[in-house]
């Protein structure tokens, strides 16, 4: 620990110190640092605004052990991506060449909260800003799911137009596929990302509380998909295809996607990072969703094309999907899915909430 400073509780933006917990925290949620960096966190804030100098890194988070500037750069840098900041563009930690290092956003003492009327519009901007998350969360889930709907349809939409029926244009295939496509991501999306935004509500914001709102947001929207589905082809075509994705594979991808929403929002990370781990850990959701014997879009779709070998996608897909195809395209569409709502989550992350 930093010698001659006081234990006082810091806060900036959303993250707070605790020095004699030796812990810090984000909207209320621990963060892993290591020691050394969080002294050297704990010297920038208690100087904001001032310029820390590399020698007085290396007198007092150091304590003189000879070390080299390399060190102090990955200090920062890691820092920096722990709060989600940039050297181009900082809002926290501003590099002065050649010299060190200064805190540039403003600190507040835990100390300045101690009046009633003060601890009332701190509570009231609590709630503001959980609030905000809320909307900002779920919004998010509705972009990704949009994204990868969007990324889905043209793709299918692609496949589907290279042997169109005659009479059907294929522009209008891939238009219609797309359409689909896009309102069942962002439906998807949307309720697996009300569910984590849910989660996040609750004390402590912990993995298995946001699995558990993705699972059952997913669950939801598929349950509700799958029977407005099946209500619509009895209508459009008179038969009920009722192998067709539902309420099972919307629990198992929301789930997964909940644990790579919490791993993108515990620590801010870079965007395309955020996108890779929820690609991955999308592909295992889809894989998993097959493997039990659940259908992803593709598996739908030819279950809807084995009812009716008319249509455009019979030549592409046959009476049956070949197992190893579908766990490709399941692997597929879930790394699309969770890795387009993984990619927005981290962008609300890195979005300041004062």
């Amino acid at each position: 620990m930093l010698s001659g400073m006081t234990n006082e509780a810091l806060t900036f933006g959303p993250w707070r110190i605790e020095p004699a917990e030796r812990r810090l925290s984000r909207d209320g949620e621990a963060v892993e640092l290591s020691g050394r960096y969080l002294d050297a966190l704990l010297l920038l804030a208690r100087n904001a605004g001032k310029l820390v100098s590399k020698d007085r890194f290396m007198d007092e988070v150091w304590a003189g052990v000879p070390v080299t500037d390399e060190a102090l750069t990955q200090c920062i840098r890691t820092l920096r991506r722990t709060l989600g900041d940039e050297a181009a563009r900082p809002r926290f930690i501003e590099t002065v060449p050649r010299h060190g290092y200064r805190f540039v956003a403003e600190v507040h003492s835990a100390d300045t909260v101690n009046a009633d009327p003060v601890r009332e519009e701190t509570a009231a901007a609590s709630g503001r800003r959980g609030a905000s998350e809320w909307l900002l969360l779920a919004a998010a889930g509705l972009a990704g799911g949009a994204g990868a709907g969007l990324i889905g349809g043209i793709g299918y939409g692609l496949l589907a137009a290279n042997a169109p029926p005659p009479g059907t244009g294929a522009v209008s295939i891939v238009l219609v596929m797309t359409c689909i496509c896009l309102l069942v991501g962002a439906l998807g999306g949307l309720g697996v990302g009300a569910g984590i935004a849910a989660a996040r509500l609750l004390p402590g914001r912990r993995l298995f509380p946001t699995m558990l709102g993705g699972a059952l947001g997913g669950l939801a929207v598929g349950t509700l998909g799958r029977l407005v589905g099946l209500d619509a082809f009895a209508l459009l075509v008179g038969t009920r295809p009722l192998a067709i994705t539902g309420g099972s594979e919307g629990l198992l991808v929301g789930a997964f996607a909940g644990a790579a929403a919490w791993l993108a929002l515990r620590t801010p990370r870079p965007l395309e990072r955020a996108a890779t781990y929820g690609a991955a850990i999308g592909a295992n959701a889809g894989l998993l969703v097959t493997l039990a014997g659940g259908q992803m879009m593709a598996g739908s779709l030819a279950v809807l094309v084995a009812a009716h070998p008319q249509a455009p996608l019979g030549s592409l897909l046959g009476d049956a999907l070949p197992i190893w195809l579908r766990l490709v395209s399941g692997a597929v569409e879930g790394a699309v899915f969770v890795g387009a709502l993984s990619l927005a989550v981290a962008a609300v992350a890195r979005t300041p909430r004062g």
